[in-house]
C-alpha cells in the first residue's frame, strides 16, 4: 500500500531503479510511481490530429482508458484497508501480511515469467532490496494490519495519507538537495494539524486507540524511511522495476515466512471470507495495482499518476461506513481534507515565471551558469 505516495517519493523512487515508485516495492498506500514518459506519448499529445486520420478519436480513447485505469487503482487502494480488516477477522495480523506479500509475488512472478525477465544476479543488490522489503512491504503491511485490530479501517486510511508529510520531513534530514521552503513548511503544519484533528486533541483523544493509531501511523512514516533508502543505495541500478519489485517482494515474503511462524500459531481453518480478503489485498492491492500504477506513470506521468494518493482515504472511508458499519464522527472527515491540503502543499512547487524581467539573465547564459 503505498504505500502508497507524492510527488517527493514519487521522486525518490524514479531517481533510485529509473522506473516507476513502484520499481523498488509495489505499495498501497503509499506509495505512491515515476517512470519517464515514453517520447511517443509526449509526441502524440503534442501533435494535432490531422484530418481524417481519427487522431481526435485515439486521444479521447486513451483519454478514456487512463482515467479508468486511475479509478480503478483508486479503488483498489483504498478497499485495501477494508480487505485488511476482514482479514484479521480469520487470521493473525502477521499471518495476513504474509499472504498479501506471498500472493502479490506470485502476480508479479507470473508477468516476469511471461516477459521472459530475470531476477537481479548482484549480492549487493539483493541485499539492499531485502532492507527496502522491509521498510516498504513487511514492516509497514504488518503495522497496518495489527493497527487495525483495534482502529477502524478508516483511521488506518486516513494515518496512510500523512506518508507525503513524514517523506517532506525526512527528505529534509536525509537528502541534502532537498530544502524546505516556506509553502512546504505550512503544508507540514497543516497536515498534522489535520491529524490532530482527525484524533480529536481538544478532547484528550477520547474514543481513540493510541496505540493502533501510532501504528498506522509508523506505518505511513515507514514508507518515506524505505524510499529514501533506495535512493541511497540502488540509484543508477540497471535492472527493471518488474524485476526489482518481484525480489522485493520475494524477500518480505520470506522475511515474514520466518517471523510469522514464532508470532503467531496455525489457524484451526480457513475461513472463506478472510481468506478472499487477504487474497484480494496481496493479488489485486499488492501486485495487480503495480501494473496498473506503472502503465499510469508511463502513459500521463508521475505528476498525474500520483493523485491517486488523495483519492485512497476518501475511498477508504467510504469503504468502511457503507460495508463495515464503522461509525464516523465529524472530526474525521474534517481533519482527513486537512491532512489532504497539508499533503498537497508539501509536495506543491512555485510555477517558473514565464514573463521576461528587466533583471533576467538570458537563458543561453542561465544554462552556461
Amino acid at each position: 500500500m503505498c504505500y502508497e505516495v507524492a510527488d517527493r517519493i514519487v521522486d525518490v523512487m524514479s531517481t533510485a531503479t529509473g522506473a516507476p515508485n513502484a520499481s523498488a516495492a509495489p505499495a498501497p498506500s503509499a506509495a505512491p510511481a515515476p517512470l519517464s514518459t515514453p517520447a511517443t506519448t509526449a509526441a502524440d499529445a503534442a501533435t494535432p490530429a490531422s484530418p481524417g486520420t481519427g487522431g481526435g478519436f485515439a486521444r479521447r480513447s486513451r483519454a478514456l482508458g487512463w482515467r479508468l485505469r486511475f479509478a480503478v487503482l483508486s479503488l483498489i487502494w483504498g478497499f485495501s484497508f477494508l480487505f485488511i480488516k476482514v482479514g484479521t477477522q480469520g487470521f493473525a495480523p502477521l499471518q495476513v501480511t504474509l499472504g498479501r506479500v506471498t500472493f502479490g509475488a506470485l502476480v508479479l512472478m507470473v508477468i516476469l515469467l511471461v516477459k521472459r525477465e530475470r531476477l537481479p544476479r548482484s549480492a549487493r543488490t539483493w541485499g539492499h532490496l531485502a532492507v527496502a522489503a522491509f521498510f516498504l512491504n513487511a514492516l509497514p503491511f504488518s503495522l497496518f494490519a495489527y493497527s487495525e485490530l483495534t482502529i477502524p479501517s478508516t483511521l488506518a486510511g486516513i494515518c496512510n495519507a500523512t506518508s507525503p508529510l513524514w517523506g517532506m520531513v525526512l527528505s529534509v534530514v536525509a537528502l541534502s538537495e532537498d530544502r524546505p521552503t516556506r509553502r512546504r513548511v505550512a503544508g507540514l503544519g497543516i497536515g498534522f494539524l489535520g491529524v490532530l484533528t482527525v484524533l480529536g486533541a481538544w478532547q484528550g483523544f477520547a474514543g481513540t486507540d493510541l496505540t493502533g493509531t501510532a501504528m498506522a501511523l509508523g506505518a505511513s512514516l515507514s514508507y518515506p524511511i524505505g524510499w529514501i533508502y533506495v535512493r541511497r543505495t540502488l540509484a543508477g541500478t540497471s535492472h527493471s522495476h518488474l524485476a526489482m519489485s518481484s525480489t522485493q517482494l520475494l524477500l518480505a515474503a520470506a522475511q515474514l515466512a520466518v517471523v510469522t511462524p514464532l508470532f503467531t500459531t496455525a489457524p484451526t481453518g480457513l475461513p472463506l471470507v478472510p481468506l478472499l480478503a487477504v487474497f484480494a489485498l496481496g493479488a489485486l492491492g499488492t501486485g495487480f495495482a503495480f501494473l496498473l500504477q506503472y502503465g499510469l506513470v508511463a502513459e500521463v506521468g508521475p505528476t498525474t499518476a500520483q493523485m491517486v494518493t488523495y483519492f485512497v482515504p476518501v475511498i477508504a472511508t467510504a469503504a468502511g461506513v457503507a460495508l463495515l458499519d464503522e461509525n464516523l464522527s465529524w472530526n474525521t472527515p474534517l481533519g482527513a481534507l486537512i491532512i489532504l491540503a497539508g499533503a498537497a502543499l508539501t509536495q506543491s512547487r512555485p510555477r517558473p515565471s514565464t514573463a521576461p524581467s528587466p533583471t533576467t539573465i538570458p537563458s543561453s547564459a542561465a544554462q552556461r551558469r
